[in-house]
């Protein structure tokens, strides 16, 4: 199989020195992931071509484009869930090295042993994979006599003789190819994410003796990115959390007498309790928990009852109105001092479950006035990832992204905190659009809801990641005002226009509330109900639960989609 366990000696040390083309997927994970590896690069002079992708039309194009004269393709984030040789069709010598957290693997990636390497233990891929004889067959005899009707006959002019061992052979392929189809279908039916791509870059990296601080930063973003954009589950995210931990003493841990002597510029990494209040510290406490999803759901704040009872909350910790609606910053440095400590002596009385309010995260700061945290790095590297600038191309807005991931670059930083709040607006609002105007509807195996052409802000939600966040609050604040114990234990889909001119809408579908496994199920559906209909629909992105469809074909699809789901 081909599966790399030694990632220095059967990757690392193979490209070293040659032409490399890297090709990462867009999201925070696969850029923190970039970073590291062309750290290493720029370390040991290695040559290499950086191209985002966005999809798989992209990366067809973009290894189409890039791909004259080069051996060792890299890809981050994309290219493990697709059989890659079929899609790219490259040359015998080009091998390729997948870095990828989508799971599950395709089987041909898995053992093409040849010109794939997944960096990937094989541990991690999964007990499920089915094993190689279940899904492939090297009796090429069989297919000769699958495929020949006359097999056993006659020459012509004469009676056909009935040939036993044929009529066998036949037979034995066909039931083999009904499991096989079986086999596929149970092990590619849910969607999931394994480890980070950023933490196995570090990994690597620390194996090599060339990690720094700056590198595990990095690899602190790309598990954070996991967990807030709804990959993984809080039991793997606090494992991955312990892992880096352990990184974390070893890089910042200093004597007395070494303290002294250390630059005010360096980076240095905190292992804290963080509170998780959407940017609270770029915002005002106020606004904070109005846009923060479990809390927010809680009181109901798009309500006049709910916003209410927040005041009542923020009454009850003895914080002065005055003070959480100015900017945290100007805040009284006492009350800052006391918050987290004052919702933790409430949170009994409200109801809260500890583990929605409280994230084990990590900070880092550089200077006397630049400490962030990871959550708040990630939210601003998506924000401009995502950008909704007309003018910017896909390329500025992934290397806006990469110099947000650049510590000294604290302009870029400070000014995608800025969009970040403008996209946690938008959807907030639109959340509270469909609950007033009552467009989350039940249509029996899952609730469903579409913004509506022409709505306001609807250039946030054409976009992946912005569309994923929306639909998890949206199931979360639909859970929080419904009675119906059942569709409450619903899963949801998700619409919104994508494309006026082609019409086109990009649909998006998350497993309940209760399900924190992480798995989705919507992949195969979505393929099932599209190819029942016919409908105009493709599987462009590198996650399988989200598509483009034709705006015509969304009725018969989803009616097609509710028998599938039954």
């Amino acid at each position: 199989m081909g599966f790399i366990n030694d990632l220095r000696k059967d990757f690392y040390d193979v490209i070293d020195h040659q032409r490399v083309l890297i090709l990462v997927g867009f999201d925070v994970d696969a850029l923190a992931a970039c970073k590291i590896l062309l750290h290493l690069f720029q370390c040991d002079h290695v040559p290499y071509t950086v191209v985002p992708v966005s999809g798989r039309e992209d990366l067809e194009s973009a290894y189409q484009e890039n791909s004259e004269g080069v051996k060792y393709v890299v890809m981050l984030n994309c290219g493990g869930n697709f059989d890659v040789i079929e899609l790219l069709q490259p040359e015998d010598k080009v091998l390729f090295y997948i870095c990828d957290s989508h799971r599950p693997i395709d089987v041909f990636n898995a053992y093409n042993a040849v010109q794939v390497k997944m960096l990937v233990e094989e541990r991690e891929a999964g007990d499920d994979l089915p094993e190689y004889d279940q899904v492939f067959r090297d009796d090429e005899s069989d297919e000769d006599d699958s495929g020949n009707e006359s097999e056993g006959s006659e020459p012509s002019g004469k009676k056909r003789r009935f040939n036993p061992e044929a009529l066998e052979k036949r037979r034995n392929r066909r039931l083999w190819e009904e499991k096989r189809t079986n086999i596929l279908f149970e092990y590619e039916q849910y969607s999931k994410y394994g480890k980070s791509a950023a933490l196995t870059m570090y990994q690597m990296a620390w194996k090599m003796s060339k990690d720094t601080n700056d590198l595990l930063w990095l690899a602190i973003l790309g598990v954070t990115d996991q967990f807030i954009n709804f990959k993984v589950d809080r039991d793997v995210y606090m494992s991955y959390i312990d892992e880096l931990q352990h990184h974390v003493s070893r890089h910042n841990h200093r004597g007395d007498d070494v303290e002294s002597t250390i630059s005010v510029n360096c980076l240095r990494i905190t292992y804290e309790e963080e509170l998780q209040l959407t940017l609270y510290r770029h915002w005002s406490l106020f606004e904070s928990l109005c846009h923060s999803p479990y809390l927010a759901c809680k009181f109901r704040v798009w309500t006049m009852k709910g916003r209410k009872k927040l005041h009542e909350f923020l009454a009850d910790m003895g914080l002065p109105l005055v003070q959480c609606q100015q900017k945290w910053t100007a805040m009284d440095v006492n009350f800052k001092d006391e918050i987290s400590s004052m919702i933790l002596d409430k949170m009994e009385k409200y109801g809260f479950d500890k583990q929605y309010v409280f994230l084990p995260s990590f900070h880092a700061s550089y200077g006397y006035k630049n400490k962030v945290c990871a959550t708040d790095v990630v939210l601003a590297c998506s924000s401009v990832l995502e950008s909704i600038d007309r003018d910017a191309s896909m390329t500025d807005s992934f290397l806006s992204a990469l110099d947000v991931l650049t510590r000294a670059n604290v302009e870029a930083k400070e000014k995608c905190l800025g969009l970040a709040k403008m996209q946690t607006k938008a959807i907030v609002s639109q959340v509270q659009s469909f609950l007033d105007m009552n467009q989350i509807v039940s249509a029996g195996p899952f609730l469903y809801a579409f913004i509506q052409p022409g709505t306001l802000d609807v250039k946030f939600f054409s976009k992946a990641i912005c569309l994923q966040r929306l639909a998890h609050y949206t199931l979360e604040a639909y859970a929080s005002v419904c009675k119906s114990k059942k569709n409450r234990a619903l899963p949801l889909v998700l619409g919104a226009p994508l494309d006026a001119e082609l019409g086109t809408t990009i649909i998006i579908g998350i497993p309940p509330i209760l399900d924190e496994s992480r798995r989705s199920f919507f992949g195969k559906a979505f393929e099932q109900a599209g190819e029942m209909t016919n409908s105009r629909m493709l599987l462009d992105s590198f996650d399988s639960h989200i598509i483009q469809i034709k705006s015509e074909d969304k009725s018969k699809f989803f009616d097609a989609l509710i028998g599938v789901l039954q």
